[in-house]
């Protein structure tokens, strides 16, 4: 199923975890940045939700993905100053937090050593988030 907007599946999916309360932002997530390369943590309230659902849509487009791979995904530019800008990873505790949180839902599992992919589970969630967006689009155009 190919969306046009992903962020609205994101959004979908991130409103499902919120409602449902799969997943918990840990108590120092308004903390945080989500990477060397920002200057700020994010100003979203619901950041956590919309990063878990964005890492889930991840591993269900690419594959068996480890928290190195998603670092790399989640990573941008670091302004450093006078010196060039160069790339930086996004955070590794806040990828490997959520992905914790998600493989204690069912939503995804370890597969072998390569990393995590989607459950079943993970797969109908995704799925049926896609249709409910697909029809809401359908509805309006």
């Amino acid at each position: 199923m190919q969306l046009a907007n992903p962020m609205k599946l994101i959004q979908k999916i991130a409103a499902y975890f919120k409602e449902n309360r799969v997943i918990e932002p840990p108590p120092w997530a308004p903390f945080v940045k989500t990477g060397v390369h920002k200057e700020r943590p994010p100003q979203d309230p619901d950041w956590w939700y919309i990063r878990a659902a964005a890492v889930l849509r991840k591993l269900y487009l690419r594959g068996p993905l480890g928290v190195s791979r998603l670092r790399k995904l989640y990573g941008g530019r670091h302004r450093r100053g006078h010196k060039p800008p160069k790339f930086a990873k996004g955070s590794g505790a806040v990828i490997r937090k959520i992905l914790q949180q998600l493989e204690e839902a069912g939503l995804v599992q370890k597969y072998d050593n390569k990393g995590r992919i989607v459950t079943e589970k993970g797969r109908e969630l995704l799925e049926e988030a896609a249709k409910a967006v697909l029809k809401a689009e359908a509805r309006r155009a």
